[in-house]
């Protein structure tokens, strides 16, 4: 059974702790889980104070929009990109060049349609003329 952090553990620690896991970035739903279970699993004879409760929270919602201003910055850089040739590597890692026709969005992130190919990943393109 995973350890779960103490009440006191502060939000540094409890970051540090995910990030040696497995995962390296610690997401909106993770934070919860383990602030839920560290709610659950205080000790009743030293509760979690106000001032880490608060602390804990706004760290959470820094995250959620740190989170969404990424997200959106991505989006707006792809739009940016319409009606521009650019050069990006496919997946094969060779290069193709081509104007940007269309940018949609698929799960959450920005995907490209390059001379008429569908799914080009803006972090793949090189050049941008």
């Amino acid at each position: 059974m995973p350890s779960i952090p103490s009440a006191n553990t502060s939000p540094a620690a409890t970051t540090q702790a995910a990030k040696s896991g497995t995962n390296s970035a610690m997401g909106k739903d993770q934070f919860l889980k383990l602030f839920v279970a560290q709610l659950q699993h205080q000790d009743p004879m030293n509760p979690m104070q106000d001032s880490d409760f608060m602390g804990q929270m706004a760290s959470f919602s820094t995250l959620e929009q740190v989170s969404n201003l990424a997200s959106e910055n991505a989006r707006s850089n792809a739009i940016g990109l319409l009606g521009r040739t650019v050069t990006y590597k496919d997946k094969d890692g060779a290069e193709h060049t081509g104007a940007v026709e269309k940018v949609s969005t698929k799960d959450g992130k920005p995907s490209l349609t390059v001379g008429g190919t569908a799914g080009v990943d803006p972090s793949s393109i090189s050049q941008v003329s």
